[in-house]
């Protein structure tokens, strides 16, 4: 640690970071693919939205968010009268890079017919030129709400849009976007695996290519995903996924072996979000002693952004958190 990032000397990283949450009535978020030591000291660990959701019906505050910008600026929208802080910055989202708000709105333009359904991983830019924002647990639901004859455009995640598509026989139009952890994962490698442990089921994320969803025996959100380790039958669970989602299962449910399928070398190395692991004990620290860096969203840009919120949040309630896609 450098000497800014060092608390007090005498001092204890935790302890300090224990006495600012209390001193600035803040509350810590983890998202699932966070290091096991943020997740373990954060108020909750969960899904972007669910913890968002969560941050917005407390008395804190300060929201500290551990995970990405995305879902940082998702907690602002929903509590705009709350100071939001990320611990870096520069934590992004490979999805959100790849669907920029002037290219989007350009392909929107292009094709008036079609509304746009967009999953939550994009900027707060896109979040304002859609019509309803859905995730992993909430798509179906919404989906099938939508008239067979209602042309759609899905964004930014090629995959998820892909899974639906076939699931639910419903022609889209894709934007071209993928999940950089998700896209790792290889199938050769993963039916190698499968090989050495042929009685194991398969968990995917539907952020994955189908070459590894073709092979799942569920496919769900990162809380869907870990409702089905609590429930799946045997001791071993292959999870296609982040692998430090690992760690909650671990903690729930000691007695069973998880193994986070692998990327092309054989191992889950590849897998690790880059992007999470910015996030730091260190930066915690210091950005909640300083308060920064804080989230700011201009509020017509806020209101655009959480109208699609809303529109999600009305079709879909009782599935945000659920993250159940069901099995194929």
């Amino acid at each position: 640690m450098s000497a800014e990032t060092k608390p007090r000397a005498g001092t204890d990283l935790l302890d300090e970071i224990n006495r600012l949450r209390k001193e600035k009535n803040a509350i810590i978020l983890a998202h699932y693919y966070q290091t096991a030591d943020i997740q373990d000291l954060a108020d909750f660990v969960g899904d972007s939205l669910q913890l968002s959701q969560m941050a917005a019906e407390t008395d804190a505050d300060v929201i500290v968010f551990c995970g990405v910008k995305f879902m940082a600026d998702t907690a602002k929208i929903l509590s705009p009268d709350k100071i939001v802080v990320l611990p870096d910055m520069d934590a992004g989202c490979s999805l959100e890079d790849s669907c920029p708000p002037d290219k989007f709105r350009a392909f929107r333009e292009k094709h008036p017919d079609h509304i746009a359904l967009t999953y939550i991983n994009c900027s707060t830019e896109v979040k304002a030129l859609s019509d309803v924002i859905v995730t992993s647990s909430s798509a179906e639901t919404i989906l099938q709400q939508i008239p067979k004859d209602q042309k759609i455009i899905f964004g930014p995640d090629r995959h998820l849009g892909g899974y639906l598509s076939r699931k639910f026989d419903r022609e889209m139009l894709l934007w071209p976007g993928v999940c950089i952890v998700h896209e790792a994962f290889s199938e050769t490698e993963l039916l190698k695996l499968k090989q050495q442990h042929p009685d194991a089921p398969v968990a995917a994320h539907p952020e994955c290519p189908p070459t590894i969803l073709d092979h799942a025996d569920y496919v769900g959100s990162t809380s869907g995903i870990l409702q089905f380790a609590e429930t799946f039958t045997g001791d071993t669970l292959i999870v296609a996924t982040e692998p430090h989602i690992i760690h909650q299962m671990e903690k729930a449910l000691p007695d069973k072996t998880f193994i986070g399928a692998p990327g092309a070398d054989g191992n889950c190395a590849c897998n690790i979000c880059p992007y999470m692991a910015l996030n730091t004990m260190e930066k915690l620290y210091t950005c909640l002693r300083d308060l920064e860096p804080r989230i700011e969203i201009e509020e017509g840009l806020r209101l655009r952004a959480k109208k699609s919120l809303d529109a999600m949040l009305e079709m879909a309630a009782g599935t945000i958190g659920q993250g159940d896609l069901g099995k194929v």
